[in-house]
């Protein structure tokens, strides 16, 4: 091994092994086994062809070269870590959705994500994720629903959400104090064809709705319950988010729950997505 050989990794054990005094400390630092931190410090003494620590009996220490060597390192390391960081300010993950995200995790997991990854979220909505997906629109998909993204496409599943039922002011529906997720067939149903949560086939056949209204995006779907053209079934979190005065919201009993994930292209940004799943799945299970 030369010189020209030297890696960051060992520039990074020695300055780790110097700063703790020991082998053992800057091994747990860098989570590496001490045999194998002793092998790449030794290498680049080899590389160097100059000995760079002194091994006593209960701990380590540089020598005169080594001193003057873990400085020129750690301004080398510095100034690698500081090019990452401006690097990854630059990098932005564009997460896709076709209606309100679900709070408060989805704002955590952003917050978190944008905090210690350094790249930033580029929230994008759009009518159908998945296609946008496919199409390399965006890098990640908030998906409601039992859809299944086709491969390559994997999906993470982060948690459900409960169903509520929503009507025009003047509906019949907003007279009754709840409705029973087996009594809403009985009702015309609007729906979104393309990112709906609730659809005729929400149902077994036998027991679906006589008379759906079908969209093909949310804001044709809201305005078509406002119109009271029929009611419909949303997650529950739009009781808190949609402010429309000619919407009523409605209780919602025995509904089935909503699966929310999160789905992503194996090859699309691999890293930044890997941190943004990370961070997204961290605020769920604190929240």
């Amino acid at each position: 091994m030369s010189g020209a050989d030297v890696e960051l990794r060992h520039l990074r054990a020695f300055a780790a092994v110097a700063r703790h005094g020991s082998f053992s400390g800057a091994a747990r630092e860098l989570l590496i086994t001490q045999p194998a931190l002793s092998r790449t410090v030794a290498q680049l003494e080899a590389a160097l062809g100059v000995r760079l620590l002194d091994r006593l009996p209960r701990h380590v220490r540089p020598t005169e070269a080594g001193a003057e060597f873990l400085a020129q390192a750690e301004e080398v390391l510095a100034a690698f870590d500081h090019a990452l960081a401006v690097a990854r300010r630059a990098s932005v993950l564009r997460l896709g959705f076709s209606w309100l995200l679900p709070d408060p995790w989805a704002q955590e997991a952003i917050r978190r994500f944008e905090q210690t990854g350094g790249a930033t979220v580029q929230l994008v909505r759009c009518d159908d994720p998945l296609r946008d997906l496919r199409l390399r629109a965006i890098d990640v998909a908030l998906l409601r629903g039992t859809t299944t993204p086709p491969a390559p496409a994997r999906a993470v599943p982060l948690y459900e959400e409960s169903r509520i039922a929503v009507c025009a002011q003047d509906c019949e529906l907003a007279r009754l104090p709840h409705l029973n997720w087996a009594d809403v067939p009985a009702w015309p149903l609007v729906v979104n064809t393309v990112s709906g949560t609730t659809g005729p086939w929400s149902w077994p056949v036998d027991q679906q709705p006589d008379r759906v209204i079908e969209t093909t995006n949310f804001d044709e779907w809201l305005e078509s319950v406002a119109a009271n053209r029929g009611i419909g079934i949303v997650p529950e979190a739009a009781r808190r988010r949609i402010h429309h005065p000619g919407l009523c919201f409605v209780p919602l009993v025995d509904a089935p729950l909503i699966p929310v994930a999160l789905a992503y292209l194996p090859d699309t940004q691999p890293g930044l997505v890997r941190r943004f799943i990370a961070a997204t799945t961290s605020a769920v299970a604190t929240g």
